[in-house]
């Protein structure tokens, strides 16, 4: 074993506020940091198992919790750099650490003698005088023992971590297919190919060219970013379409082709769960969410999907009337949608997409941001330019409460990067917890939005949807700096999938309310515009979304779709009706959220906490005031701050008095009606 004090990753983190040493991360350290920090936790848990003292909550699940802060460490530096600025040499890698952890987690889940310790702790859970937070503790502890496979047989505990390892494997592969096929490909325009485009897109675009050497060309790629900005305001059909193309098939066929690799994921995925006796994977993978089943999950679902297309078929007819009355001479196709939206919200609303962008400079956006965080909780954000981030975009800030005391660090990362997955998330490289002492958390962002040209990347301009992005996962920050629990199993995010979503939903409220967006410089006229705005256009969003949430969920309810996925895909298109002219927000062969992300059977989870959230936010529009407050105390009380100290629903109920009103996300949706 490497002497712990040799690797600067095994290390303690001794940077202010407790930042990770980025400045000393060498590629190299990371297999044989993980090789020790796996060897050091080893020990613990051989220690814990083997203890002749009796199993008790601080013997057996408090020292669980105290057991393996180095792996700990180790294993989020590296999935943050992984994810965000993955080097030739980390990709290289991936696949062995992901075998590494997976093994490693499944031995720990696997060990008969730890397994009957944490049982007897489970069994006398309610006589043991155990306050809440500590009985649900034991019970998760409980449950992640058994749906590990600790009940199993011998033989059966071998084909289960076989299955684990080789799903670890799959998964790597599969985002490493998705970001090589978007890396793979570039749209090449001149000057006279960007009618429309905004001049922030086209301003980024003409940076990627000259990076690479071709002054005076402009390069679209397939970020997110790019390709819903190009399909919304570039007037040249046929580059519509090309992008979309590009977009939309990726992975599917050819040199990156997913679907073999979905094939075998759903076999093993079902396998596995009818080794641990559950009728599929979206009953194994649901039974700790707050739906509980699929059933539930499959419900909420129904109720939005018939509405969505009703509205999406009074949209379609409506863009195509457009089209007919431009005498376009064409039925109106996926990369015409969002063209010919924007050219309705100009004439009906008076909604230029573009001049919004105008307003929203990066660096005003996130300063917003901070600012709403502040009247809500009395919190104050400050750039620490003498802390380092893992590449120069990466900027620190301290977090501190209205006394000046510090809540904890914050890195963002908002540009695109080719070495970046896409998309955009928060991640925690420390979390809140207060076992032995209060630790306050390192969280991060990241986002991909195209940058402007340096030396000012801060003018970066963003869409009113880039901007929710960046609110979206404020919104997860805030629920990992605000944690204030005392086990680190139960900090901040360590939530249920489908109450995880519910503080970053909740905080893309304030982005589009007026008094955030006056802040921007917004004419009242433009802001009259946004809002109002805001109910056209959710038949499509509402269908390309939960159509993605309904295809997760069935081809993981049956037992046969892996057999042909892309057979089983089509036909369940097919069955719900799926309008051609949208299709799904998430094609499968690129949708990693469940096949690299951890949402396979829960992509639900956004519409079930986007439920939640419009109900939270219709409570604070009663008062008047969507800063009021007695009600954001309440909120960073009772939601952010617990974790999963306690059941989800309890702390929903302890926010607003009672259950959740269903009803909330059909208004929100703007589908009452339809």
């Amino acid at each position: 074993m490497t002497d712990p004090h040799a690797n600067p990753l095994l290390q303690s983190w001794d940077g202010p506020l407790g930042a990770p040493p980025f400045d000393k991360v060498r590629d190299e350290d990371f297999l044989p940091a993980f090789e020790t920090a796996m060897a050091l936790h080893r020990d613990e848990i051989s220690a814990i198992a083997g203890d002749d003292a009796p199993a008790t909550f601080d013997t057996v699940v408090a020292a669980l919790e105290r057991s393996g802060e180095p792996l700990a460490r180790v294993r989020r530096l590296f999935w943050t750099l992984s994810s965000a600025q993955g080097t030739p040499a980390i990709r290289a890698i991936e696949g062995q650490v992901s075998a590494m952890l997976s093994a490693h987690g499944t031995a720990i889940s696997h060990n008969a003698m730890l397994a009957a310790k944490v049982a007897t702790v489970h069994a006398a859970r309610h006589d043991a005088g155990l306050t809440p937070a500590q009985i649900r503790l034991v019970e998760s502890s409980h449950a992640g023992f058994r749906r590990g496979g600790a009940a199993l047989t011998p033989v059966q505990k071998d084909r289960f971590a076989a299955i684990d390892a080789r799903l670890s494997a799959l998964a790597v592969q599969f985002g490493h297919d998705v970001l090589a096929a978007t890396a793979d490909w570039v749209l090449d325009l001149g000057p006279d190919d960007l009618a429309g485009l905004p001049s922030g897109l086209c301003d980024a675009a003409a940076g990627r060219a000259a990076a690479k050497g071709q002054v005076g060309r402009y390069h679209v790629t397939l970020d997110r970013t790019d390709y819903e900005s190009f399909l919304t305001f570039s007037a040249r059909r046929d580059l519509r379409e090309a992008l979309w193309r590009a977009f939309t098939d990726r992975c599917d066929g050819g040199a990156h082709d997913n679907w073999l690799v979905i094939a075998e994921t759903l076999a093993l995925r079902q396998e596995r769960a009818a080794l641990l006796g559950y009728a599929d994977h979206a009953h194994y993978a649901l039974e700790d969410s707050m739906a509980h089943d699929p059933a539930a999950a499959a419900d909420l679902l129904a109720q939005l999907w018939e509405p969505g297309k009703r509205r999406a078929a009074e949209e379609a007819a409506e863009l195509q009337a457009l089209i007919d009355a431009n005498g376009g001479g064409f039925a109106l196709a996926p990369w015409d949608w969002r063209f010919y939206a924007e050219k309705v919200r100009r004439d009906r609303y008076a909604l230029d997409g573009g001049a919004v962008a105008e307003h929203l400079r990066l660096d005003a956006v996130r300063q917003a941001a901070f600012d709403s965080a502040a009247r809500l909780y009395g919190l104050t954000f400050t750039r620490r330019a003498d802390i380092a981030g893992y590449h120069p975009d990466v900027w620190a800030w301290e977090v501190g409460d209205a006394t000046g005391a510090p809540v904890g660090l914050l890195f963002t990362d908002y540009l695109a990067r080719p070495e970046k997955h896409g998309g955009a998330w928060m991640g925690s490289l420390r979390v809140q917890e207060a076992m032995d002492g209060d630790v306050r958390p390192v969280v991060y962002l990241v986002a991909n939005f195209a940058a402007a040209p340096p030396p000012d990347t801060a003018a970066t301009r963003l869409s009113i949807d880039e901007a929710r992005t960046l609110f979206h996962e404020f919104g997860h920050a805030l629920h990992g700096l605000l944690s204030r629990v005392t086990y680190p199993s139960q900090s901040g995010t360590a939530v249920a999938r489908d109450f995880v979503e519910f503080p970053s939903k909740f905080m893309e409220n304030w982005i589009v309310s007026r008094d955030v967006l006056s802040g921007f410089g917004v004419p009242d006229a433009l802001i009259d515009a946004i809002r109002q705005a805001e109910a056209y256009g959710q038949g499509f969003a509402t269908v390309e979304l939960i159509g993605c949430a309904l295809v997760d969920l069935a081809m993981h309810r049956s037992v046969g779709a892996a057999a042909n996925p892309r057979a089983f895909v089509a036909a369940e298109l097919e069955r719900l009706g799926m309008p051609p002219e949208i299709g799904l927000r998430h094609r499968v062969p690129y949708f990693t959220h469940i096949f690299d992300g951890g949402y396979a059977s829960a992509y639900y989870s956004y519409a079930w906490s986007e439920a939640l959230d419009a109900d939270a936010f219709e409570a604070f529009l009663a008062t008047g005031d969507i800063f009021d407050p007695a009600l954001a105390a309440r909120f960073r009380a009772e939601i952010l701050a617990a974790g999963d100290s306690r059941d989800p629903m309890e702390s929903f109920r302890a926010f607003l008095g009672r259950a959740p009103d269903p009803s909330a996300l059909m208004r929100a949706r703007h589908l009452v009606d339809a």
